[in-house]
């Protein structure tokens, strides 16, 4: 008992790293490619990666679970990268880390129009206090004007909100389906069309073909494809399975901190008024997971 909670925390404390560190890695990636380019490439590469498992998987009843696949692959995967690639062009790696903390707070937004299941007052409050934190979290960050600062900001609310509608439709359609197999054939759905648009609507081959950065570039996609994306969901589902999803969702509070210490290493600035910010963002997910 003893090992396998060391084991879970060991799963947490990685898949926090992990996830934590993909925003200073589309950074890298935005240094040589275009916000559509690193986009198309990590859910492309995720795909051709997890690929391979099809060899081991049975097929699976489309009829029943199409419309969950095909919502957690454009709302779960495929629209969130380019969201917030295209957001990390004006805003820093850092900030992009915070505000994806937001995405508990319109997951119980997105469940009450979506699901109609009326929130408690707790999970009200801490909406509301998310929100303003947020507001403050982004007029505050120094980097850039605050019409951009708020413009490219909420490209990453955007995000959020889509992750939120890929929570809720893999629990009203998927829920019977391992998360495994409901990952492979969710890139399975996107992967191609992200392939097609990348040597057909960029000019990624004639970027790649430059060398150099370039290709220490696509090394960093690709870390991001491989690990950030494929290989931690199939280990987050392993956490899920060892220790419960309230003590998985528990990556939440440690993402934003990991973003934060790659963005000081990377020289970004993250002022006091910030750091109050996304303490209170934390305090207001920690008010709605814990009712």
């Amino acid at each position: 008992m003893k090992r396998d909670k060391s084991i879970s925390w060991l799963i947490l404390l990685i898949l926090s790293a992990v996830w934590g560190s993909s925003f200073i890695l589309m950074k890298r990636g935005l240094e040589a490619y275009s916000s559509g380019e690193v986009a198309a490439l990590r859910t492309g590469m995720a795909f051709l990666f997890l690929s391979p498992l099809h060899l081991r998987n049975k097929t699976i009843d489309f009829k029943k679970y199409w419309k969950g696949l095909f919502l957690m692959g454009i709302f779960g995967n495929l629209i969130p990268a380019f969201l917030f690639t295209a957001a990390e062009t004006r805003i820093s790696s850092s900030l992009a880390g915070m505000l994806n903390a937001l995405t508990p707070i319109f997951t119980v937004i997105v469940t009450f129009l979506w699901m109609k299941i009326r929130p408690s007052g707790i999970k009200v409050s801490g909406v509301i206090i998310g929100f303003l934190a947020a507001l403050a979290l982004i007029l505050f960050d120094t980097g850039t004007s605050t019409f951009e600062n708020l413009s490219y900001g909420f490209l990453v609310l955007l995000a959020t909100v889509c992750y939120a509608i890929s929570i809720n439709a893999i629990k009203k359609y998927l829920s019977d389906l391992p998360s495994v197999t409901a990952t492979l054939w969710a890139f399975t759905l996107t992967g191609p069309t992200a392939l097609v648009y990348l040597f057909a609507g960029t000019d990624f081959t004639t970027h790649v073909a430059a060398g150099g950065e370039a290709l220490s570039a696509l090394g960093y996609v690709a870390i991001l494809a491989v690990v950030g994306t494929a290989l931690s969901v199939i280990l987050y589902n392993v956490l899920i399975k060892k220790a419960g999803v309230l003590f998985a969702s528990s990556c939440t509070y440690l993402i934003p901190v990991v973003a934060v210490i790659w963005g000081l290493a990377d020289g970004e600035n993250v002022n006091l008024p910030q750091v109050l910010s996304i303490v209170t963002i934390i305090l207001s997910v920690y008010l709605i997971n814990r009712d």
